[in-house]
């Protein structure tokens, strides 16, 4: 029997960067596997959210207060439509955006403050723009799930007369998602203290974009004082992109340009102060 030599430092060093190089490289994905399969704690209220709400929205609107409305309507493009064609798009968007706020606020806090989770991903070789993407990738899964079944349901009561281009609004709902998700990301992981910010968040900021963003009329409808609101809000800029593909709304294509480029850069800038405040907080 020959006995083998202790390992030297440098061979264990090179033996634990080996080791690390599997779990950096994938780092995200790692995070993402972690988030999605912390999800199944309330996958019920998750499928239940996510099927069980269009379908009373649905009701409500579609077949109680468009009951109330009589023909058509003019959706401000000098298109008339009926209103549940009008109002599906922006539900499907508003359902997206819901999605998000939930994702990217307390579940952030979770990570930094009560569970703590995200020091145990940063003591790992993962990095914390992979934990920052990671939970980014996690939560958009939940998105896409939303707005899937948001989807077919307003294509099963007829609101999408145009299919062939009216799927497009399921990848139009995770940039929306995205877009109001990721800069409340960074908002969360910057505050070490729930105070009730994200109450705040909800009923001063989410409430009015819903309310004033052209959900269940033209924007146009509104007081020249009122309608910036939707000019800045996320959801409205997907409506209006969503309303195009699901029945063919006319839109300039500059002003398509405009609704995709205000939504990337509110996603891509969120998402880059999302990546400093994890790296700032887990110290790298």
């Amino acid at each position: 029997m020959v006995a083998t030599a202790p390992a030297t430092t440098d061979e264990l060093r090179a033996e634990a960067m080996e080791w690390g190089r599997k779990p950096r490289w994938r780092g995200a994905l790692y995070v993402t596997e972690h988030i999605v399969r912390a999800m199944r704690a309330y996958g019920w209220t998750i499928i239940v959210g996510a099927l069980g709400q269009p379908i009373i929205y649905l009701l409500g609107l579609g077949v109680g207060l468009a009951a109330l409305i009589d023909g058509t309507i003019d959706d401000g493009s000098g298109v008339s439509v009926s209103y549940l064609v009008f109002v599906a798009p922006a539900l499907l968007m508003t359902a997206a955006i819901q999605v998000g706020t939930e994702e990217f606020s307390y579940p952030i806090m979770d990570g930094f403050k009560w569970r703590r989770f995200f020091f145990g991903f940063s003591a790992s070789p993962i990095t914390p723009g992979q934990i920052a993407t990671g939970v980014l990738f996690g939560a958009s899964a939940r998105i896409l799930l939303a707005v899937t079944g948001y989807y077919l349901f307003i294509w099963v009561f007829g609101a999408v007369p145009d299919p062939a281009t009216g799927w497009l609004a399921i990848p139009i709902g995770l940039l929306a998602g995205w877009a109001f998700g990721a800069p409340l990301m960074a908002y969360a992981a910057s505050i070490t203290e729930d105070k009730g910010q994200f109450a705040l968040v909800q009923r001063f900021i989410f409430m009015p974009m819903f309310l004033f963003s052209g959900t269940f009329y033209p924007l146009s409808a509104l007081p020249d004082w009122l309608e910036w609101i939707g000019w800045i809000s996320p959801l409205w800029h997907a409506t209006q992109l969503g309303r195009g593909v699901t029945y063919g709304r006319p839109e300039e294509p500059w002003l398509i340009a405009v609704h995709v480029t205000y939504l990337v850069v509110l996603a891509v800038v969120g998402y880059l102060f999302a990546r400093h405040f994890f790296a700032k907080r887990l110290g790298a």
